[in-house]
């Protein structure tokens, strides 16, 4: 079923080209390091990681509204990952964009590294949330949207949730809130991968039709190439736009994105790269191995 006419986001072509090109420049580099986070230690989620990328990308260096040097300003845009076993891009898009040294991103996972599997708050500036349980993060950003408007700020809440997610009632019952809230500061990003930890999606609890069902919660709802960055940039335009109700941005992505034997494997959701596939990976996105 095709969405109504409104919420489909189709071909864009009226971002300027150097920010666009800037954008994907950014996703190629979180890739990479996403690739080397995970191969140095051997461990961690490369496969949501590379699906959540561009989406990452663009919230970082186009649409969030953060200052590394002031992490904590009261201002600043809220942003929660809350499949937080992806946070390998999460970090790598902080590192590029100022919020620490890059060199610290081979840390992950390490004893006493602020960068552990999921987010921990408090331990990295600029991490608005904890994560580890699924299905917490849209519930955490239904406070902070809250508390903006009753403290009468600009700032906007971004979410990233994963599909697999959508499995957790919690996530439903957060689903239910924000609209009786009328929360238009506030937007859900579904990364619409298809495949959580250990099968398919509509295999172990199937989701379709998953837009309509955040539709008929009384969210407004984008479909998306979650790869296509003015796509992305667009939905993030309307999503401003939106009054009296909060946004849902399903973005259909590939797990694994952007390393062609990773593409839409179950195994690499939780599956580091061996020697030769990080040199093969990291040829594929281009720059020195």
């Amino acid at each position: 079923m095709f969405p109504p006419a409104e919420d489909r986001v189709g071909a864009v072509s009226d971002f300027d080209e150097t920010v666009v090109r800037g954008i994907q420049d950014k996703a190629r580099a979180i890739r990479r390091h996403v690739l080397r986070m995970t191969h140095n230690v051997q461990s961690g989620h490369p496969g949501g990681s590379l699906s959540s990328t561009d989406l990452i990308a663009c919230l970082y260096f186009h649409e969030l509204r953060v200052d590394p040097l002031r992490p904590d300003w009261a201002e600043r845009d809220r942003f929660i990952l809350s499949k937080g076993h992806a946070c390998p891009a999460q970090y790598a898009a902080m590192a590029e964009r100022g919020f620490f040294p890059r060199e610290e991103l081979l840390t992950f996972r390490k004893l006493n590294s602020r960068l552990q599997g999921h987010p921990e708050l408090g331990a990295l500036p600029g991490i608005e949330a904890p994560a580890g349980a699924e299905g917490q993060g849209l519930s955490f950003g239904i406070g902070m949207a809250l508390g903006s408007r009753l403290q009468g700020r600009s700032s906007r809440v971004y979410v990233i949730v994963g599909d697999g997610e959508n499995d957790v009632g919690q996530t439903w019952e957060a689903a239910m809130a924000a609209p009786n809230l009328k929360l238009d500061n506030l937007v859900c990003i579904v990364d619409r991968n298809g495949i959580q930890q250990e099968m398919r999606t509509e295999e172990e609890m199937p989701l379709e039709p998953l837009a309509d069902k955040w539709r008929a919660f009384g969210w407004h709802v984008l479909e998306i190439d979650g790869h296509d960055i003015p796509q992305i940039l667009e939905a993030l335009r309307i999503a401003k736009a939106v009054k009296t109700r909060p946004t849902c941005i399903v973005a259909r992505t590939v797990k694994g994105k952007g390393v062609s034997f990773m593409e839409n494997v179950v195994k690499y959701h939780g599956a580091a790269t061996t020697d030769e596939e990080l040199v093969r990976a990291l040829a594929e996105l281009g720059g020195d191995v």
